[in-house]
């Protein structure tokens, strides 16, 4: 398959990578847009998609961490693995065969924008995504952690556009704990920026967030070992696993993207009441970074268009992505029309 090719037009909008052969189950594209951002006005934006699906199926969009982009699960058109592999998936409920499903990469993934991002920032660049290719509204926004608070302001902001969210481990505010932890994470990246050691710092704020994602009760059951002494230092049993992630992070990130998109999460505000759209919001006992308290208040704000659903995980914020069979089946619930039967 070609793409067709078109510079920046003066509208709010151009395409950049445009599919030419509709008739793929999987395509990717680019355009350019002007976006008007809360703290800093009208920028030139890149928004990056990828599309799966029967073009006539109802479409969800799917949005999950800072870490998350457009790629969600391999495909023949794509192969590579996606960051929600096993969610979307043939007899799941995110079944590219009975759904088009919607991922993009976030505004600011790329670094490119050094600036403070909202998440009303990310819902008004969707909906210009939305604008682009002609869908008018979606069946679902299914978001996760960042991605629920996105889909969150874009309740709020586009609710014609929207039929259902369903918002995993993501409150309506930040809390202050977790927010400290976030700032903590940041000044480890400006140490690091200090030191000429950008990635080092970057590196190890990743390592930090690794222990907020996860448990106290998965780490006591992966890595009980007693420490070792190498070149005269004691290392724990769980540095080799630190280490990888904090690599791996490296490879993929631009520094401003985190900083930037980290900082997005702690400037997240709305109102539940704001939200008139029916939600489904799930919780995670042992979330450390979204207390289930904070949902449940998320919930009671929502009033009668709110529901709760509870899970009990060892992989506390990262449960979503761990948790695909419990996840999928919430999902089929959250999509069944009323009246319709399991």
């Amino acid at each position: 398959m070609s793409f067709a090719t078109a510079a920046i037009a003066s509208d709010s909008f151009a395409p950049l990578s445009v599919p030419v052969d509709a008739g793929r189950s999987a395509v990717r594209g680019e355009i350019a847009a002007i976006l008007s951002m809360r703290h800093g006005g009208a920028r030139p934006v890149r928004l990056r998609y990828e599309l799966v699906g029967r073009e006539q199926a109802p479409v969800v969009v799917l949005a999950g961490g800072i870490s998350a982009h457009r790629h969600v699960a391999a495909n023949a058109e794509f192969p590579e693995k996606g960051w929600a592999e096993g969610l979307v998936a043939p007899g799941r409920a995110l079944d590219p065969a009975s759904r088009r499903i919607l991922a993009f990469d976030f505004i600011g993934a790329d670094g490119a924008l050094d600036l403070p991002i909202d998440t009303a920032d990310q819902a008004d660049a969707l909906a210009l995504l939305l604008d682009h290719l002609g869908i008018t509204q979606l069946q679902c926004f299914v978001g996760y952690s960042y991605g629920a608070l996105v889909g969150q302001q874009f309740a709020v902001r586009h609710p014609q556009r929207l039929a259902k969210l369903v918002a995993v481990s993501g409150a309506h505010r930040p809390h202050p704990y977790a927010a400290a932890w976030r700032a903590l994470q940041r000044r480890a990246v400006a140490l690091g920026q200090l030191q000429c050691g950008e990635s080092h710092g970057l590196a190890l704020a990743r390592q930090f967030a690794m222990l907020s994602y996860r448990t106290p009760e998965e780490f006591g059951e992966r890595f009980d070992a007693p420490p070792e002494v190498v070149n005269g230092r004691v290392r724990v049993a769980a540095e080799d696993y630190l280490d990888a992630a904090g690599a791996q992070y490296v490879a993929r990130t631009p520094v401003e993207a985190y900083l930037r998109l980290s900082e997005s999460i702690d400037l997240h505000r709305i109102d539940p009441a704001a939200i008139s759209v029916p939600t489904v919001v799930v919780a995670v006992e042992g979330d450390r970074l979204v207390p289930l308290a904070d949902l449940v208040g998320l919930v009671e704000g929502l009033g009668p268009r709110g529901s709760l659903r509870v899970l009990r995980s060892p992989y506390g914020h990262d449960a979503f992505l761990k948790e695909t069979d419990r996840i999928d089946a919430i999902l089929a619930t959250a999509f069944r029309t009323p009246g319709e039967n399991a």
